[in-house]
């Protein structure tokens, strides 16, 4: 027998798709002792579906949203009016009318009601529908109720609904409605209660939105309601507003607005005891639910009243390792260029790589810093490191040192001695410095590609769980000795270093901010400038068979070099891209992910590029660019020892600032290898375990290979060995990754979930202009482009590059841009570095520069001094 109503107290957890997400929390909030909740019933999901079995046009019309995309505007706007209008016309089945009426007689035909859409996609801990079907207040007997419930069914099909359904990939054929039908209470105050800190996401702040008379006058937003914070048992902040209006209910049914008298409108809503008490209610009610709540409350003559309660989806997720403890958690993510989130088994190899606990929350990856903060030279040494390499990171662990909070001692990450952090790296650096010896950094190089080379050798015949055991055993031995060498750590911080002095002392001697940037200009030894400028050579060669160029226009992955071949000079094309992908194909987006396709994987990433190299530029580029830079650097060289020559002491002004101009320009280059080093690594791993993939999903045991993506590296182990594996954990951490994405991972956060952000001041900001850090010289103006993904890229030469982060697969872009902003980075990270490579001008850690710029906007950027103006008409 189908359910088609249930009693609050009938409902149980698993009956969330016959209630939804409102009706089972409602459910679940009655169960809770010295809670109160108003009495009602559900009409379940089988009584809307039993209405549209009824009426089969219904379901053609809800068909054909499936077609629909976020551009069919006017077609949703027609289809949701014609559905709706259907569905109120309907007559409820006589079977579902039935039950309707033996629950309501049950409660009481004399009360009113509140009747409330109640979605099986609303409320729960991945998404939230709030707010997008239809609530009605103070509704009286049974024939308005019937009428009321056929009115909320309609309501899934509002224009939002349908547009947030699409957005967030739901099937309108999937979702269904239940209506919630519970008894009116008339409170004398209303409001919402957040158990986490809706601003800052602090878990240990409780929030209290506090208004008069019902809560629908603060859900619409049509007052401004008193706000208290309370933390622990004590009230930290109080905001009392004026309330100039509220809603009541009216006698006949209905709700209607009215003033409040003066003399009130400033009166705080609730008493401090009834804030304290509400708190109390509020973590009981999350302690019930177990994940922070956004809850709905009523004050009838001085008792609270809960409504509904729904899990706060905002909020980025705690580390999934605590100890009860304040903590301070670094994002990795924003030091690496990477801020989307990692699956399971790029997890497992990003912690081989670390010594150290990483923690992970929201699919993102955060290092404890909390014994290094509490260690005064600990402390120094990070604050040092990240006011160059990430200001903003910088500025929010300044504020929350700022606090004097307490932190606990422990093992702190920055020690000397440790196998990764050897006592010889002070004497290398030394030894560097004096002899600024170049053959290190070539017997590097040299000695990487020999270890590559031997272990494209040795994986290719080990398979099964002996493949698991090599690859762990190479990530532990040969990877990291050749990550932490520290000839090869001394050989990147001479380079950094002669970039900080040079910056330095040019200002404090000849007023010159930033003069390394253009000695940086075409160095030496830079695997990653030299892979955007070799694709440039790839492009001359495609340039001269226009049927190859028509083709690449509408390529495909699958059969790419097959499908590129058959064409004329698609032989020649296709040998170009082939030796381009040889040495640079294990490059890709977000490359720290070892699950993320590569360019060998997926050759058509590499094709825009190609197209817009060849719009934009005339043959043989690379060269022109190199030998461009090259005389660039050496003129600024020339020019700043020359001005030097003026100046007191300038025989040893000339000849130190000589010296670490030819440090410069011999190691800053080397500073992205050791990153292409791990990457190459990862893709011959990564290969070989497709193969092992590849075998699951012929035995059956995977539905597709790349499941085991969303396995550890020991569960994928394990699935090997067993040829067994848990289908459902699959399923659920692919829909927590889809949740993930949607999440923006803070740079600092506690262990309390506060999210801290950092600030910084640009001296002479111009009016309007948007701050951020400074790090390539220069002022350009043109066209903003804003690029959320490298593959979306479709530039001019010129264009201003508006994005979140570069890595170095974004590398080949910047030969046609004019000037680079993102909203992630620092002086030493990889959109600066190859921005400074290029001579284009560059600023980064503009905070929401992809949403306060608009794409085709003229902009102006000056790299010099660190903003960005968006110009007016009469600018351009």
């Amino acid at each position: 027998m189908k359910m088609y109503v249930l009693d609050f107290q009938e409902i149980d957890k698993e009956d969330i798709w016959l209630v939804g997400g409102k009706g089972l929390n409602l459910a679940e909030l009655a169960k809770i002792p010295r809670i109160r909740v108003p009495n009602g019933f559900c009409v379940t999901t089988e009584a809307y579906k039993k209405m549209i079995e009824q009426y089969p046009e219904i379901r053609e019309l809800i068909e054909h949203l499936g077609d629909l995309t976020l551009e069919d505007t006017v077609q949703i706007r027609e289809l949701s009016q014609l559905i709706r209008q259907t569905i109120e016309k309907t007559v409820i089945p006589p079977a579902v009318t039935e039950e309707i009426r033996r629950y309501f007689l049950n409660l009481g035909e004399n009360f009113f009601y509140a009747v409330r859409s109640s979605a099986t996609a609303e409320d729960l801990p991945t998404a939230s529908f709030a707010g997008q079907q239809d609530t009605y207040l103070n509704v009286n007997g049974e024939r308005a109720i019937l009428h009321h419930i056929r009115k909320c069914w309609a309501s899934l099909f509002t224009e939002r609904a349908i547009v947030y359904r699409i957005q967030n990939g739901f099937d309108h054929r999937k979702v269904y409605l239940s209506v919630v039908i519970q008894q009116m209470v008339y409170s004398e105050a209303s409001g919402i209660l957040f158990t986490a800190d809706p601003v800052t996401s602090n878990r240990s702040v409780l929030s209290i939105d506090a208004s008069f008379g019902l809560g629908e006058a603060l859900v619409a937003g049509i007052v401004t309601a008193d706000n208290y914070k309370i933390r622990e048992g004590k009230i930290i902040e109080k905001t009392i507003a004026e309330k100039e209006i509220a809603i009541y209910p009216l006698k006949n049914g209905g709700i209607d607005k009215r003033e409040i008298a003066t003399s009130q409108q400033k009166n705080q809503t609730l008493t401090d005891e009834q804030i304290l008490l509400l708190e109390t209610l509020g973590r009981k009610i999350e302690g019930h639910f177990r994940s922070p709540q956004d809850i709905e409350w009523c004050l009838v003559d001085g008792v609270f009243h809960f409504v509904q309660s729904r899990p706060i989806t905002t909020l980025f997720p705690l580390p999934d390792k605590m100890d009860g403890k304040l903590r301070v958690y670094l994002s990795v993510g924003h030091q690496q260029m990477m801020t989307e989130p990692i699956r399971p088994l790029g997890i497992s190899f990003f912690n081989f790589l670390s010594e150290y606990q990483i923690n992970e929350a929201g699919g993102r990856l955060f290092v404890d810093l909390t014994h290094d903060l509490a260690s005064p030279l600990s402390r120094r040494a990070i604050m040092a490191s990240m006011r160059k390499n990430d200001p903003l990171s910088h500025n929010a662990l300044l504020t929350f040192l700022n606090r004097n909070k307490p932190l606990p001692k422990g093992k702190r990450m920055l020690k000397l001695g440790k196998d990764r952090f050897s006592w010889a790296l002070p004497g290398e650096l030394m030894r560097l410095y004096r002899t600024n010896d170049t053959d290190v950094v070539r017997h590097l190089i040299a000695e990487n590609e020999a270890s590559i080379k031997r272990l494209k050798q040795d994986i290719q015949p080990v398979s099964g769980d002996e493949l698991f055991d090599f690859i762990e055993q190479d990530l532990k031995k040969e990877l990291i000795r050749i990550l932490y060498n520290y000839k090869s750590m001394a050989a990147i911080l001479i380079g950094v270093y002669a970039s900080y002095w040079l910056n330095d002392k040019m200002e404090k001697w000849l007023g010159e901010k930033n003069a390394a940037d253009a000695l940086t200009q075409a160095v030496p030894n830079n695997v990653t400038s030299e892979m955007g400028l070799a694709l440039l050579d790839v492009s001359d060669v495609v340039r001269q068979y226009p049927r190859v160029v028509a083709y690449l226009e509408q390529a495909r992955d699958e059969n790419f070099f097959e499908e590129l071949e058959a064409h004329i000079g698609g032989i020649q094309a296709s040998a170009a891209i082939k030796n381009y992908l040889e040495k640079y194909g294990v490059r890709c987006s977000g490359e720290i992910d070892i699950t993320n396709p590569r360019w060998s994987e997926q050759p058509t990433a590499l094709v825009p590029m190609i197209l817009s190299n060849i719009q934009n530029f005339e043959p043989n580029a690379r060269l022109a660019k190199l030998d461009k830079g090259q005389k660039e650097a050496k003129a600024k060289e020339q020019d700043l020892l020359q001005r030097l020559e003026k100046l007191p002491q300038s025989k040893k002004k000339v000849k130190t600032t000589r010296k670490q101009i030819g440090l410069l320009r011999n190691f800053i280059g080397y500073r992205e290898y050791p990153k292409f080093a791990f990457i190459q690594r990862f893709f011959f791993y990564k290969q070989a375990l497709m193969k092992e993939a590849a075998l699951l999903e012929q035995k059956g045991v995977l539905k597709a290979k790349e499941d085991v993506f969303y396995l550890n590296f020991d569960e994928f182990r394990k699935a090997v060995r067993t040829e067994r594996v848990n289908t459902r954990v699959i399923e659920q951490r692919k829909a927590e990754y889809a949740y993930y994405e949607k999440l923006t991972p803070p740079r600092v956060m506690t262990s309390e979930g506060e999210t801290i952000s950092g600030h910084y001041a640009v001296e002479n900001l111009p009016d309007g202009a948007m701050a951020g850090v400074a790090v390539s010289s220069g002022i350009a103006e043109g066209r903003a482009r804003v690029v959320l993904k490298m593959e979306d890229a479709v530039l001019e030469k010129g264009d201003i590059l508006v994005t979140v982060f570069t890595d170095p697969s974004w590398t080949p872009l910047f030969v046609s841009i004019g000037g680079l902003i993102t909203e992630v980075g620092g002086l030493m990270t990889h959109g600066a570095v190859i921005a400074r490579e290029y001579g284009l001008p560059a600023v980064v850690g503009v905070d929401n520069a992809t949403k306060q710029i608009k794409d085709g906007q003229r902009i102006r950027i000056n790299g010099s001094e660190g903003y960005v103006e968006i110009l007016k008409e009469n600018e351009v």
